[in-house]
């Protein structure tokens, strides 16, 4: 039998190139097949069975040409032949080999398009949104910086000729949500939320969306039912293909000169990083960040006590990490106020203004200036804050009566554990909470709850016992559950609260150790950082030398990275 593409000609060079071709495909497919399938089909000199069926050898040696038989690149037509045959068979062995590995479904699944990995994405974008991090700001900076490094990512994938592979390891802070199903309780820190890192590296959109949400252990059945929909909808005689990123031989990428993924990836994860090789790689573009830095911030600390004396301000606070320079611009836009209308400003002596999202009065009684804002709703808000002044009396006379009727437990809120509220919207809580004792009468013993704190949580349905003392309360809580619960923890609540002021004071000490053998400028944790975390971080900081420090701004946090201002972000659980 005859190929007729095959046949060679003088000046017929191309096909020559197609037997190549075909024999650098046939290796690169045998390569990628199992050791027990290996065995069976070997690439080289056909399988005697083969040679003995050939219509050549029955009238000729075996490999040797006959009369008008055409040879091809020293290759008999009929071994081309019988190399085409082996090369579709071995194609049927691999899909075989597939069927039995993989999942149905992920077997039968075509490449996603952008839309369709966006939206495969939703449950992930709605668990690390920066928008639901508004009262952590440097979470909300992370969140947002790894979702552009994201996007750039997926949008390479999808480009044409993208050949490269870089391995990407990006950081997200990942909220508690319905659709969060985690190994664990202990994976949540108290905010409600956890740390996860992990690196990209696959050819293709469906593995990269399933590589973000297992990292973040959130489901995959959706893209499931996505993949088994599109099968569904296929015609019924439609072969199905495997649509996969090909598995290439080492030698490809020593020919080509492309980066092997694999070896990329390797590299990355075998690579962990040190904290002092870190500081050596980064210790120049933070000295230049934080030189850069320090006119504006001398300018800061003078507009923020210039600002603070004029006003009579109890402090200036900011709710976000926006860098130096944003911090002048809203206290330069401050004092322009201040110049112009001073008489309205009158009202706020004494309180604690906060530059933040939005305008108003916070749960505290901090008054809170957007930063979106003009002058003219700055105004408005200064004019009315007599009326939330007596919102703020009402507001504390609210929390002594629940407390009262709960045997002097204190009802607080912890700005740094619960989400920002205003004024108006933490006094509805307490308020609808309050009413539910109202009605259940549910007896306490007076003062037997005394030294005790609670706070209120609209998340949770069942009260439980923070690590540092407090009370979790659900708002809508049995006040029966409520009272048991209370009565059965209050012993382990008082040792809880005991331990924290130890470990705060030993916390305090070490800090202000590091900040004197390091000589550094400043030391400080994220919110995330519990006490232990940040006393395991210094202890250990302590037994190194690190000249790199001296004079810097280090953070304690879940990362490494180098801020706009020049402060060094180190994981507190950093490799020696």
């Amino acid at each position: 039998m005859q190929v007729p593409w095959a046949k060679v000609e003088a000046g017929q060079p191309t096909r020559v190139a197609h037997l190549g071709r075909l024999k650098a495909h046939a290796r690169v497919l045998h390569s990628s097949l199992p050791d027990p399938v290996l065995r069976h089909l070997p690439l080289g000199p056909l399988p005697h069975q083969a040679r003995a069926r050939s219509p050549l050898n029955q009238t000729a040696g075996v490999g040797e040409a006959v009369p008008g038989q055409a040879v091809i690149n020293g290759f008999l037509e009929a071994d081309l032949q019988q190399y085409i045959e082996m090369f579709f068979h071995m194609r049927s062995i691999r899909r075989l080999c597939l069927e039995n590995i993989l999942p149905p479904w992920l077997l039968q699944s075509r490449t996603l398009s952008g839309a369709e990995a966006v939206n495969a994405l939703r449950p992930f974008y709605f668990a690390v949104h920066p928008d639901f991090f508004g009262q952590h700001p440097r979470e909300r900076e992370i969140n947002e910086n790894s979702l552009k490094r994201l996007s750039a990512y997926l949008e390479n994938l999808q480009k044409p000729g993208w050949k490269t592979l870089k391995p990407t390891q990006l950081t997200f802070y990942v909220r508690e949500t319905e659709q969060t199903t985690l190994e664990g309780p202990e994976l949540l820190n108290s905010l409600g939320f956890r740390a996860v890192t992990f690196t990209l590296h696959s050819r293709d959109l469906l593995n990269t969306v399933l590589d973000i949400l297992n990292s973040c252990n959130l489901s995959t059945e959706h893209i499931q039912s996505m993949n088994t929909n599109v099968t569904s909808q296929a015609p019924k005689g439609a072969k199905r293909t495997f649509d996969r990123p090909i598995k290439w031989d080492k030698t490809y990428y020593s020919f080509t000169g492309f980066r092997d993924p694999e070896e990329e990836l390797e590299k990355v994860q075998k690579m962990e990083t040190s904290l002092i090789s870190w500081l050596d790689n980064n210790e120049k573009s933070a000295i230049k960040k934080l030189t850069d830095s320090l006119p504006l911030r001398g300018e800061l600390d003078r507009l923020k006590e210039e600002l603070s004396h004029q006003l009579l301000l109890s402090d200036i606070r900011w709710q976000r990490s926006w860098g130096v320079a944003h911090r002048c611009s809203q206290l330069h836009s401050l004092g322009r106020l201040a110049q112009q209308n001073l008489e309205v400003l009158q009202n706020i002596k004494g309180c604690t203004i906060i530059f933040t999202d939005r305008s108003g009065m916070s749960a505290l009684g901090h008054v809170m200036l957007g930063t979106m804002d003009v002058h003219h709703h700055w105004t408005k808000l200064f004019e009315r804050l007599p009326s939330y002044f007596d919102l703020r009396r009402r507001l504390v006379l609210l929390e002594e009566q629940i407390s009262q009727l709960l045997g002097g437990l204190q009802v607080v809120y912890l700005e740094e554990l619960q989400p920002a509220m205003t004024i108006e919207e933490y006094y509805a809580v307490l308020d609808c909470f309050h009413g539910r004792l109202l009605q259940s009468r549910v007896p306490f013993h007076p003062r037997s709850l005394r030294g005790l704190r609670m706070i209120l949580d609209s998340d949770r349905y069942t009260p439980s016992l923070h690590e540092l003392g407090h009370f979790n309360v659900p708002i809508l809580c049995d006040p029966v559950s409520l009272q048991w619960f209370l009565f059965t923890k209050a012993a382990q609540a008082r040792d809880n609260m005991k331990k924290k002021e130890e470990l705060k004071t030993i916390e305090n000490d070490l800090i202000d150790a590091s900040v004197e053998k390091f000589s550094l400028q400043k030391l400080y944790k994220e919110p995330s950082i519990s006490s232990a975390q940040m006393i395991d971080c210094c202890k250990r900081l302590l037994q190194q030398s690190l000249p790199s420090l001296q004079g810097m701004h280090l953070c304690v946090s879940h990362f490494y990275a180098v801020m706009q201002d020049g402060d060094l972000c180190i994981p507190w659980n950093w490799k020696s």
